[in-house]
């Protein structure tokens, strides 16, 4: 990006900034609060007091906050100003090079919902408590799980760990005090429970 020689070109582009925002019919106020500014700051901008108008960043959030592009703030300018660089679009990256990518969640699991029907894991939840569960995710040591066994049974338990062949589990018929071995191979699917709730 070249260097500014003097003052002058700064103002330049301020004017070519203020220009975009009297065409959207804004105030200094209204583009600022738009760019999350005070309108002390944008007018800073516009009169040249702040270099940082040259920095692509900037000048995609001011720009933006007024409707209009860089390159339409380059266009502006007033006759004999130097114009910035063009506004760099980065390239769609991957992998270790994406360090510059917006940030995109994993798409959110589907969670499900399941009522109790005994006070097999009192006090921890009674009958009446609904357990919303995440299939798919491990639950942790001393966390509510969801067991669906190969026969179709449905186990609600309090994990403990995993040992060899078998998930070591409390709840139950002998309550959260007595420890349940399960089989794995007697496992379809084991679901950590996200939340306890009373509706």
């Amino acid at each position: 990006m070249p260097r500014f020689e003097s003052d002058s070109d700064a103002r330049r582009l301020g004017e070519a900034l203020a220009a975009l925002r009297r065409a959207q019919g804004l105030s200094q106020a209204e583009a600022g609060a738009r760019a999350g500014m005070t309108s002390q700051g944008w007018g800073l901008y516009e009169v040249g007091k702040r270099p940082g108008l040259f920095r692509p960043d900037v000048q995609r959030r001011l720009t933006a906050a007024v409707d209009a592009t860089p390159e339409a703030l380059t266009l502006n300018l007033p006759e004999g100003a130097a114009a910035p660089s063009p506004v760099p679009t980065p390239a769609p990256a991957s992998g270790v090079e994406g360090r510059a990518r917006a940030f995109e969640p994993a798409p959110a699991a589907a969670l499900h919902r399941l009522q109790l029907v005994n006070d097999d894991l009192a006090p921890w939840a009674a009958s009446g408590v609904t357990l919303e569960y995440a299939p798919g995710r491990w639950p942790r040591r001393d966390q509510g799980c969801i067991i669906d066994m190969d026969d179709g049974e449905r186990r609600v338990r309090l994990y403990e760990r995993a040992e060899g062949d078998d998930l070591v589990v409390r709840g139950g018929p002998g309550g959260l005090s007595a420890e349940e071995r399960i089989p794995r191979a007697r496992t379809r699917a084991v679901a950590a429970v996200i939340a306890r709730l009373d509706l």
